[in-house]
């Protein structure tokens, strides 16, 4: 697999800006590595550690190995490709990754007689020269966080110590004469307090990359490279939601080659309440963008009659979709061949973030499929259309970010996320039209609250659900069997882990439940949850 990534002739971003290379092993936190070099404006991309070096058609600044699950002296243990020493960039070795450079320098690694696992204090150990560069400015003893079993049994021929634990003697090491450096903590977490400036010292300080990976740079290399992709003449087309990637895409899209570019909202009927006017202000009058919006919300609710199964909810979305949506397609071709604009529909647009990238290259590979994924997936086959991802290399917050570097205005950049088979997936059971009212207007209060009480940005998703089972209620003087409304709201930075939001008052929670319980025709009873990602996914379905 030769990884140069350059698409149709133009240039991915690790040719123009100083990359540092995350090879991973399979932990937990290899993408966070990768994230907070990033925040530090260094560009990074992450492999797997199975990456053959000959195969990479471009150079990194840096390279750095991950953490892992394994044991380096196993049988089965994966190995980073030798030759990435050829490379002669400094190699930096996260928790499995320094026992990788012990076992590839000496074979000096050995199972642990007690795991270190959470918070501990490690004490840095001075020498002179680039030794002490990755601990350059930090104090002596750092509260960090350990997560191992294995331990190095003695160094290897010409290292040395840079940092021990009252349990590991070898917690920092360094090569004495080449930028080989390794420490068995995680700096890439959050409770290593001072990790963000090892992270710096390394990608920075010894490997000198230059930190000019922001949005203002990166907007205008992209648009560069859409028009290289898509030419003077062919159209793209792209479905867009309300949610901040399709529009920020969008509007990628629309600065890039103008109105050559359609975006296509298909009211699918299980949308948040007043969503196709509301995307259509925003969008077309706002922004300027080529926008078409189809009212198919009834064809979308007939065909999901009676199907309970989340799976052939997403499945009945999707077909529906693509069918509405080549039909329109076609349309938008033939109304723009005797125009300025003519040109044949040639690729699709696809808001895929590098998550999702992640996701598909990560060294633990692709798990069980827990949920279909919610883009509009075999669409661009079908319709014998290219795709354009314009926002692949980007995190959740990078794209934000875009948004804002573009004038998109703050309420929609920092929208919450919406998935593509909408409340349908928000409604356990069947999706009736009054479940579908019940759960827009429970989540309409529910949203309008949080941001009236100011907790909306410090939110990263919620919403309000239908629970699909009834309980019995008193209103007035009536007894009611009605819908039980779930809701939810959750913290995250990458939307691969999540929290839930903690700082509601019980006081005001029964506010809002009473008002959703009060307001809402058919709502018997309101409840919060509080699971975490993992071990439940964000959403119901």
């Amino acid at each position: 697999m030769v990884t140069n990534g350059e698409i149709n002739g133009v240039p991915p971003p690790h040719t123009i800006f100083d990359t540092i290379l995350v090879l991973d092993f399979g932990s937990q936190y290899t993408h966070l590595i990768t994230r907070r070099l990033r925040e530090l404006n260094v560009y990074s991309e992450m492999l797997p550690c199975t990456q053959k070096i000959a195969d990479l058609a471009w150079k990194p600044k840096g390279v750095i190995l991950s953490g892992g699950p394994y044991s380096v002296y196993a049988e089965d243990a994966p190995h980073v490709d030798p030759a990435v020493f050829d490379l002669n960039v400094p190699i930096l070795g996260i928790c499995y990754g320094l026992q990788e450079l012990a076992w590839h320098f000496g074979k000096n690694v050995a199972a642990g007689e007690k795991r270190e696992y959470g918070r501990t204090n490690v004490q840095v150990t001075r020498h002179n020269g680039h030794i002490d560069h990755l601990f350059d400015g930090l104090e002596d003893g750092l509260e960090v966080w350990m997560s191992h079993g294995d331990k190095l049994s003695k160094l290897p021929d010409n290292w040395v110590t840079t940092a021990t634990t009252s349990n590991a003697p070898y917690a920092g090491i360094a090569h004495s004469s080449k930028p080989y450096y390794g420490i068995q903590f995680h700096p890439e977490v959050t409770h290593t307090p001072m990790g963000k400036y090892v992270i710096k010292n390394f990608a920075v300080g010894i490997c000198k990359a230059q930190q000019n990976w922001t949005m203002g740079a990166f907007v205008d290399k992209e648009i560069a490279r859409i028009r290289g992709l898509v030419g003077d003449k062919a159209q793209v087309i792209g479905a867009v939601s309300g949610g901040v990637d399709s529009t920020v895409a969008a509007k990628l899209m629309q600065k890039a080659i103008g109105d050559r570019f359609h975006a296509v909202m298909v009211d699918n009927g299980v949308l948040r309440l007043n969503e196709a006017i509301e995307v259509e202000q925003n969008l077309r009058e706002g922004l300027g963008i080529n926008l078409t919006v189809i009212d198919a919300s009834k064809l979308f609710l007939g065909r999901l009659a009676g199907v309970s199964d989340p799976e052939k909810k997403r499945k009945i979305i999707g077909n529906t979709f693509i069918d509405i949506f080549q039909d329109e397609a076609k349309r938008i071709a033939a109304a723009a061949e005797n125009t300025e604009r003519a040109g044949k529909i040639e690729w699709f647009l696809q808001g895929t973030l590098y998550p999702d990238v992640i996701e598909s290259i990560s060294f633990k590979g692709p798990s069980a499929t827990i949920k279909t994924h919610h883009n509009v997936g075999g669409l661009p086959e079908k319709m014998d259309l290219k795709l354009i991802e314009p926002l692949r290399e980007l995190f959740k917050d990078e794209v934000r970010a875009l948004g804002t570097e573009m004038g998109i205005p703050d309420d929609l950049v920092w929208r919450h996320p919406f998935p593509g088979p909408g409340i349908a997936i928000r409604i356990i059971g069947e999706v009736t039209p009054d479940r579908v009212r019940i759960a827009q207007e429970a989540d309409k209060i529910w949203i309008s609250e949080i941001k009236e009480a100011e907790y909306y940005r410090a939110i990263s998703q919620a919403y309000a659900a239908v629970l699909g089972v009834k309980a019995v209620a008193v209103v007035g003087d009536q007894r009611l069997h009605g819908e039980i409304i779930h809701l939810r709201a959750v913290q995250t930075t990458d939307f691969m882990t999540a929290d839930a939001f903690e700082d509601f008052s019980l006081k005001w929670l029964k506010r809002v439940s009473g008002r959703i319980a009060n307001e809402v025709s058919g709502v018997a009873r309101v409840v919060y949850e509080t699971t975490s990602k993992p071990p439940a996914t964000i959403e119901l379905e």
